[in-house]
């Protein structure tokens, strides 16, 4: 392993990128700032995830001016974690970071990340001091899915930590060989493990533009976090039948004995359509996470491609051909 303090290595930022036309031009030229000005080469490798606006013609003009400047294009829109998969996979850089076109977090964070990387350090995790930046059902959601998931699942992921770290090439690695087709990046950087710290930053408002992530989408992510590394869901609903089951031995014999004590006398019609609804609706809940479990291993069996690449940009490929006469 070569010494970091006397061979320079490349950092590779990858930049996940759907329907950020806006923001594009902020983000290439503050990101080039601030590694301009740390003695480290870099590169800035944007996947576009099947935008609709202009996102990919303005990456491609950004190119010409930025020879750091790495575009993959996926076939479509497959979504945030593929897309961060795409970028993990063709990222050349001894130490990689995720960051986000929105820029809510701050690139002058990045410095303080490869000083703690140069440390020893292979992971350092940024994280929110607080949310003000959210709306309070996000803040509201968000704490509750990371302590729900934390209390059911074996990895613990560290709360208001998102996708932006720093990464050693030995994690990217680890993370590159997990044969998960559906990805939930967030518990797979965390299952990897090795030797991490924390530096702890202010999340700023979104600059440009509208997140493309509305409740619906966030509600199934989270459900993809807590069923692709928890099987206690599962095992809860065994411990909720068999507490049933006792409850309803309890009630059978004590109904057997009022019968001898007192004779028949005619049931209670509500109780017993209330019983049949509520043991129904558990059937068909208890039936709908095994099916979510279900749905996960049909969808990895099929070893589907996590994403597909269109096509691959860089600088040298921009350059017009050169003349006849030279």
């Amino acid at each position: 392993m070569k010494n970091k303090d006397a061979y320079p290595p490349k950092i590779s930022i990858v930049i996940p990128i759907y329907n950020e036309a806006e923001a594009l031009r902020t983000v290439v030229a503050a990101l080039q700032d601030v590694l301009d000005e740390v003695d480290i080469s870099y590169e800035l490798l944007c996947v576009d995830d099947g935008s609709t606006d202009d996102s990919l013609e303005k990456l491609i003009a950004a190119q010409t001016e930025c020879n750091e400047l790495q575009i993959i294009e996926l076939s479509r829109n497959f979504g945030k974690e593929a897309a961060l998969s795409a970028g993990l996979d063709h990222a050349r850089g001894d130490a990689v970071i995720p960051f986000d076109a929105d820029m809510q977090d701050p690139p002058d964070l990045i410095p303080k990340m490869i000083e703690q990387w140069k440390a020893g350090f292979d992971v350092v995790l940024a994280r929110r001091r607080n949310r003000s930046s959210d709306t309070w059902l996000k803040r509201a959601t968000a704490w509750a899915f990371y302590r729900t998931h934390n209390v059911l699942a074996d990895v613990t992921i560290p709360a208001d930590v998102g996708d932006f770290r720093l990464m050693d090439r030995k994690v990217v690695e680890a993370v590159r060989s997990m044969p998960e087709q559906r990805r939930f990046m967030k518990g797979i950087f965390a299952w990897v493990g090795f030797r991490t710290t924390i530096l702890d930053y202010e999340r700023r408002e979104r600059h440009a533009g509208k997140s493309s992530w509305p409740f619906w989408q966030l509600w199934n992510l989270a459900l993809e976090g807590i069923t692709s590394f928890s099987m206690l869901p599962l095992r809860l609903w065994s411990y909720v039948g068999l507490f049933i089951a006792v409850l309803s031995f309890i009630y059978g014999s004590a109904i057997v004995i009022r019968t001898f004590v007192y004779g028949v006398d005619v049931p209670g019609y509500a109780s017993v359509f209330s019983a049949v609804l509520f043991l129904g609706g558990l059937q068909l809940l208890c039936l709908g996470l095994l099916g979510e479990y279900v749905g996960r291993i049909y969808g990895e069996v099929k070893r589907r491609p996590v994403y597909v690449v269109r096509r691959q940009y860089d600088p040298e490929s921009l350059k017009p051909p050169p003349s006849p006469l030279e």
